[in-house]
């Protein structure tokens, strides 16, 4: 009985050991990993996603692979460019698995193999550049770095997506010799900045000052002929009313005339109307009267008047 109850356990504990076995030879692929699998350590496949059975004893996972793009920050390098200036480089790969069977098998250390490989390349491309080359042509350091790296890793299943350099550090020297240079080509620039203002502000205060001198003289022209304009509009408007004016006593003289004539007054009237003017003269406010010496005149200017007035008479 007991021998019964020993085998039983026997089986128990054999057939547990299987259970486990099985359950630990089971391998789950997720869908950014693949497994590269060994047999008696000879590479045998390569895992998808997906449930696997490992067998055991026989098969092991020699490695998993991320099929995902890596990111590799390397520590800044010392390189001297093409003037001997020592700076140093940070650069950062962007890379990604493409043959996980290649990146198992092709090189022993695969980040290690990349940072050697981009400190190596780096120092050739900064040989041939000088300090202010090196400076400026980040672009240019970069596309050349990838296509080198790129075309060296491929034989180890790795494609190179990017790299970039960080940064780059130039000796303490050198970089306060750049600041310098800097703050002189700032203050340069502010320089010919302000002279640029005042040129322009003084151009365009002459500018101001020359249309206001054309505007000026303009207006003076203006007012001079508009004022000459006046004075020949005033003496045409006095001529015109001194020939008025003469037209007028030419008329009015023809008027008296002709009436005169109507009248046809004897030399004694004219005789009394002159020595009526007389008396209203002498009744004036006149401190003086001035009269003919010889009261003869006035009859010889009546006689005067009477001679025209018969002539007019002819003529008519």
């Amino acid at each position: 009985m007991g021998g019964v109850i020993a085998a039983v356990v026997s089986i128990s504990v054999i057939a547990l050991l299987i259970i486990i076995i099985l359950i630990s030879s089971l391998r789950i692929v997720k869908q950014t990993k693949k497994y590269v699998i060994e047999r008696f350590g000879a590479y045998i496949k390569t895992w998808s996603v997906g449930i696997h059975f490992l067998i055991p004893f026989v098969d092991r996972v020699a490695k998993v692979v991320s099929m995902k793009e890596q990111i590799q920050d390397f520590p800044p390098q010392p390189v001297i460019t093409k003037d001997n200036v020592t700076i140093q480089i940070d650069t950062i790969v962007f890379f990604s698995v493409t043959d996980p069977k290649l990146y198992t098998y092709g090189v022993e250390n695969p980040i290690n193999a990349i940072e050697s490989l981009t400190a190596t390349t780096l120092r050739n491309i900064i040989g041939e550049l000088e300090l202010d080359q090196t400076l400026t042509s980040r672009d240019i350091i970069n596309s050349k770095m990838r296509a080198i790296l790129d075309e060296a890793t491929d034989p180890w299943g790795i494609k190179v997506v990017r790299v970039e350099v960080k940064n780059i550090i130039p000796p303490k020297d050198i970089r306060d010799a750049m600041e310098r240079q800097m703050r002189a080509e700032r203050d340069r620039r502010e320089k010919i900045l302000l002279a640029e203002g005042t040129k322009q502000s003084d151009i365009l205060t002459a500018e101001g000052k020359k249309q206001a001198a054309i505007l000026q003289a303009e207006a003076e022209k203006e007012a001079a002929i508009k004022k000459a304009e006046g004075q020949a509009e005033s003496i045409k408007k006095v001529k015109q009313a001194e020939a008025e004016g003469l037209l007028m006593l030419k008329q009015a003289e023809a008027k008296s005339i002709e009436l005169l004539n109507q009248a046809n007054p004897s030399k004694e009237v004219l005789t009394i109307r002159s020595l009526e003017a007389l008396a209203k003269i002498g009744d004036g406010n006149s401190t003086k009267l001035i009269i003919p010496a010889d009261m003869q005149n006035i009859a010889s200017l009546t006689a005067s008047l009477t001679d025209i007035v018969s002539s007019v008479k002819k003529d008519k």
